[in-house]
């Protein structure tokens, strides 16, 4: 094949599937509603199920609706004749995907489904199969070609199933209300659940690890407190052990710039007053926001009532955990 056949058969794939999804759109109808109610009202798991290239469909379906507020799993149709039916539990609703609708393995599935009550929705390109006549709800995902030539490859066909599968996943999420903040608690791991999740007093140092000196202290003193915990700053604070000021890198350069010799100021002489702190519950993401407004690289955490200083969060702590 020369390069232009290439890119022209890759373009006919694309839009042989294209076709597939499209011709969804125009066959959703009473069916999709019920299957919409019966996966809002199920009050167990949803359960798909399927075998072959459609069963990696089934279980992108199942990880979909679970992370978007749908309790759900994937049930391997040959191993859950085997045994693995053991999972699937009275109040769940069984989601059975198979493009012929005549899958060996799920059909003997059926006799355990229809003795425990359980309510099917059925997702396949043949109306009259088996598995169709057997389902509460049918919806039809058929395609009129596949775009393997030799038509032996499920390939428009279970992307057209996928398609199906995310609408369902994206109804329901709206059905349901479902939050950024829902999603965020799904997806620790991911970098929007760490923006959502992480919380100022999850990062920040405490203890000794705060660079602290009072307003008598000597800037000899506090240089040493800014260089040996290696924040560049370090908080100052009154008899009461309020934080009154702080003390930066650039404190320091305009102090020798209009003083020169600084080391025989107290920390007092040489602070930027009213400095900018934040309580320990700020999600990261929001103290980033204020870094940037000011700019900034330290904040301070402080008590709410007391003032007094409780930690400091540093920029790079941030970026460390991946918040930005």
């Amino acid at each position: 094949m020369s390069k232009l056949d290439i890119l022209r058969r890759a373009k006919e794939v694309l839009k042989i599937e294209a076709r597939g999804i499209d011709a969804l759109g125009a066959r959703l109808d009473d069916s999709f509603l019920r299957a919409v109610e019966l996966l809002y009202e199920c009050r167990g798991k949803v359960v798909i199920t399927g075998m072959g290239k459609s069963g990696i469909i089934s279980r992108k379906i199942a990880a979909t609706l679970a992370s978007t507020g749908t309790p759900s799993f994937f049930l391997h149709a040959g191993e859950g004749i085997h045994g693995d039916l053991g999972m699937v539990m009275r109040g769940d609703v069984i989601v059975a995907v198979s493009n012929s609708g005549e899958t060996e393995e799920i059909l003997k599935l059926l006799p355990h489904i229809k003795f425990n009550g359980l309510k099917l929705i059925v997702m396949t390109g043949k109306l009259d199969s088996t598995l169709a006549k057997a389902g509460d709800v049918v919806l039809d995902v058929g395609v009129r070609e596949e775009a393997c030539p030799l038509g032996l490859a499920p390939t428009a066909s279970t992307t057209a199933a996928l398609a199906m599968g995310d609408a369902l996943a994206v109804v329901l999420l709206e059905k349901k209300e479902f939050r950024e903040q829902d999603f965020a608690l799904r997806h620790p791991g991911g970098i929007l659940g760490r923006k959502l999740i992480l919380k100022v007093k999850d990062l920040m140092k405490m203890g000794d690890e705060i660079p602290l000196v009072r307003e008598e202290t000597s800037m000899k003193e506090a240089l040493f407190e800014i260089t040996s915990k290696r924040l560049g700053v370090t908080g100052v604070v009154d008899g009461e052990g309020r934080l009154v000021g702080v003390i930066t890198d650039g404190d320091l350069r305009r102090g020798l710039e209009k003083k020169g010799d600084i080391f025989d100021l107290k920390a007092a002489e040489l602070m930027t007053r009213g400095p900018k702190a934040i309580a320990a519950e700020m999600l990261a993401a929001e103290a980033v926001a204020v870094m940037e407004q000011f700019p900034i690289t330290s904040l301070f955490i402080v008590d709410q009532q007391s003032k007094k200083p409780i930690g400091v969060i540093h920029l790079h702590d941030i970026i460390k955990a991946g918040v930005v």
